[in-house]
């Protein structure tokens, strides 16, 4: 997180604060976000790492995990996806409630990695659409916090309304997703 402390702008005076409710709901998502760890090789062993005590993702509000994607807002993808698995990872996806955010943590989520082969999906951005890819062949617990104060930035400054956008739609429809 940053070295100053959160501050929401708006009309304060003693003991009260008026701002506008996309900027009080963005902090609360933005402090209180549920991943969904998808980890299927080495890159899932880097965030356990990161949520062990030395990284402690919970810092960042994402201290629940969450096994269930209708209790998850954060989709992170780790490690090498086979294409027959790809199916899998579009429904896990799909039965998450809106608003939902994706990490690709490491090279092969992103891009298939050194897998260049047949079975291997050559990123996840091929069936769902991606908000954070996070580098890295395992990337390091410090990166994927990176990846995730990204996403808090996303979250915090996003629009209550864009989900409900034209341009959300046509993206989602871009991948097939009603």
């Amino acid at each position: 997180m940053s070295q100053h402390p959160e501050k929401l702008e708006g009309f304060e005076g003693p003991g009260f604060l008026a701002t506008s409710l996309d900027k009080a709901v963005g902090l609360a998502r933005k402090n209180s976000i549920w991943p969904l760890p998808f980890a299927t090789s080495c890159c899932g062993i880097e965030f356990m790492a990161t949520m062990a005590s030395t990284y402690d993702l919970a810092r960042f509000g994402s201290e629940r995990l969450s096994f269930s994607p209708r209790q998850a807002d954060l989709l992170m993808v780790m490690g090498t996806i086979a294409k027959k698995m790809g199916p899998v990872l579009r429904q896990v996806y799909e039965q998450m409630a809106e608003p939902r955010w994706v990490i690709a943590v490491g090279a092969c989520a992103s891009t298939g990695g050194i897998f260049d082969t047949y079975s291997v999906l050559q990123g996840i951005d091929r069936i769902i659409p991606v908000d954070v890819y996070v580098p890295g062949c395992p990337p390091r617990p410090e990166q994927i916090l990176d990846g995730v104060m990204k996403i808090q930035d996303l979250v915090g400054s996003e629009s209550l309304r864009r989900r409900d956008s034209q341009e959300y739609k046509d993206l989602l429809a871009s991948y097939g997703i009603e």
